[in-house]
């Protein structure tokens, strides 16, 4: 086999506008399909320890659903990811009001954020890699945000199982911009068991403190024995521990270029992943809320049907810059990147 990518129409919008899947796979079979709404991986095929693909991510099967859908399945969200606190900030002098979608917070780029705007895409051939480049532009004021802001994204899809995700923005006024990449992973097979039976690894020593509604209170705290990742830990035995089985957001050891962030894996199937980040957080979302969502091939997804493993700059950093500074100046282009690494094991 070699590199391929394909496109078809998966449905038009409300206004009549044409949404496409595009699908990338490379030469050991490992295949990712991209909706162009959103810049939505939409299914995510890896191989198990016999070399069987499943379909790790959650998901919808029409547009219609994506369209309606609040769990961002698969999305990229922002400006910013996360929950920014009262969605109010200055900046430069100036106050600024975002959309409050989440009690009292801005939460993933607002009412409507990046995962439910149409994208530009461009298919690559790249050097033992296949892509597909999105671009947007988000206009001054949207979901109340400052500046005009010009977002190139890449999938990369390399020849040893790897999906990495490139990001870079430049704007004509300063402003925050954190995105993060919001697929719900079930190593399992996505609608065949809950992720329970996975364990995980996150390697990282301090969580940012919340509070009974997810509220960031812009401190750090060392991990305690209930949200302690550092050694593996299976799922099953930690989420009733965990504040408001909900999951935190860890502040990852600075670092310039990609590091080894988290290890999600699955005995049975021998799966693994890896997930590499040059961002400063990771926010570990355990999938509580998912309770009878009609999902894909005719699933109905459960609580913890998928985990979100999201790196990302610190939701409030436009508030709190010594946390991590996110607010990109004029003449500046700033680039992220995360890769999601898939292995398979033997017993």
């Amino acid at each position: 086999m070699s590199f391929t990518i394909t496109r078809r129409q998966f449905g038009r919008t409300p206004d009549g506008g044409e949404v496409d899947a595009w699908t990338l796979t490379n030469p050991e079979g490992m295949q990712v399909e991209i909706l162009t709404l959103g810049c939505i991986v939409r299914r995510l095929l890896v191989p198990d320890r016999s070399g069987v693909l499943a379909d790790v991510v959650l998901g919808f099967d029409s547009l219609e659903e994506y369209l309606v859908g609040t769990a961002y399945f698969g999305a990229i969200v922002g400006r910013v990811a996360g929950r920014l606190t009262s969605g109010s900030f200055w900046l430069n002098g100036s106050p600024y009001e975002l959309a409050i979608n989440d009690g009292l917070n801005h939460l993933h780029g607002g009412v409507r954020g990046f995962d439910k705007y149409h994208w530009q895409a461009t298919s690559l051939f790249l050097e033992n890699a296949v892509a597909l480049e999105l671009r947007r532009t988000s206009p001054n004021g949207e979901e109340g945000y400052p500046g005009t802001l010009e977002v190139c994204l890449r999938y990369i899809l390399n020849a040893t199982d790897e999906l990495l995700i490139e990001t870079e923005a430049s704007t004509d006024r300063a402003t925050p911009w954190s995105m993060t990449h919001h697929s719900y992973f079930n190593l399992s097979g996505e609608g065949n068991r809950s992720t329970l039976d996975h364990t995980l690894q996150i390697f990282a020593d301090e969580t940012i403190a919340t509070d009974v509604q997810m509220t960031l209170l812009n401190r750090l705290e060392p991990v305690t024995q209930e949200n302690d990742f550092r050694k593996a830990r299976r799922l099953h035995d930690v989420i009733s521990e965990l504040f408001q089985n909900h999951g935190d957001l860890y502040r990852l050891p600075l670092r310039r270029e990609r590091s080894l962030a988290a290890i999600l894996s699955h005995l049975d199937s021998g799966r693994l992943l890896e997930v590499w980040t040059d961002e400063q957080y990771l926010q570990f979302y355990t999938g509580r809320d998912i309770r009878d969502v009609p999902g894909k091939n005719h699933h109905i997804y459960g609580e913890y049907a998928g985990v979100c493993l999201e790196a990302e700059g610190y939701p409030n950093g436009v508030l709190h810059p010594q946390l991590g500074d996110v607010v990109i100046q004029p003449g500046e282009v700033k680039r992220r990147s995360t890769a999601y690494r898939f292995l398979a094991r033997s017993h």
